[in-house]
């Protein structure tokens, strides 16, 4: 319980200090009549708020570790990539991220699987290979998504987020599936009840969580 208390006060001290930052850029992007800095910040400044708020509409659970996770993912994308220019700065900021995004929604595709399962209406059983490859078909083809938002961006708004164009986009793309993999793998060992304890309790400290979403599904481990 202790933990559990420790870890809140740190997802809120990080998310305030997050946003503290975001508004001082705002005002800053405001101030130097730098319009699109000022639009960026204030929709970061706007993500930050929309992990909990989708959660809390689903009637979810996040774990601390999960905001942390995520709102450090929006701050290094937003903040330090487009408003301090480390996509321009560091050649591998890009391609880094991309990696994690991976990673980070092969694990949503994994914890999907689950959350569709406590719908009435859905009844879904994979194995640990269908559940793997979900997470990785899930994860790529988000990726692909927003490749395609780049492009209309670009397209339409005059706007650099493709870079390079086709080669950023592909390279995007294969760094994308790197980290799907990684989180398929990782998915299907946990299905498999093996794999890293620390990654695996990722896992179970969400569906712990939301225990008693799932405690009438005889798919989910009781023991959690």
């Amino acid at each position: 319980m202790k933990n559990i208390i420790k870890n809140t006060k740190l997802e809120i001290l990080i998310a305030n200090y997050f946003r503290i930052l975001l508004t001082v850029s705002a005002i800053i992007s405001f101030i130097r009549v730098d319009y699109l800095d000022f639009f960026i910040a204030i929709i970061t400044l706007f993500l930050t708020f929309l992990p909990r708020i989708i959660a809390n509409r689903n009637h979810i659970k996040l774990p601390a570790s999960y905001q942390i996770i995520i709102l450090a993912f929006i701050f290094a994308a937003q903040y330090l990539g487009e408003l301090n220019a480390y996509y321009y700065k560091y050649w591998w900021w890009d391609s880094m991220l991309h990696t994690l995004s991976g990673v980070i929604l092969g694990f949503v595709g994994v914890l999907l699987v689950y959350i569709l399962n406590k719908e009435e209406n859905v009844d879904v059983y994979l194995s640990p290979f269908f559940v793997a490859l979900f997470a990785f078909t899930f994860a790529v083809a988000t990726g692909a998504l927003w490749e395609i938002f780049e492009f209309a961006m670009d397209s339409f708004f005059g706007l650099n987020m493709q870079k390079s164009g086709l080669v950023d986009t592909m390279w995007d793309l294969i760094v994308d599936s790197i980290g799907a993999i990684v989180a398929a793998f990782y998915g299907f060992m946990y299905e498999k009840k093996q794999g890293s304890e620390r990654v695996n309790r990722l896992f179970t400290n969400f569906l712990s969580i939301n225990k008693e979403i799932f405690e009438n599904d005889d798919k989910i481990d009781k023991s959690l």
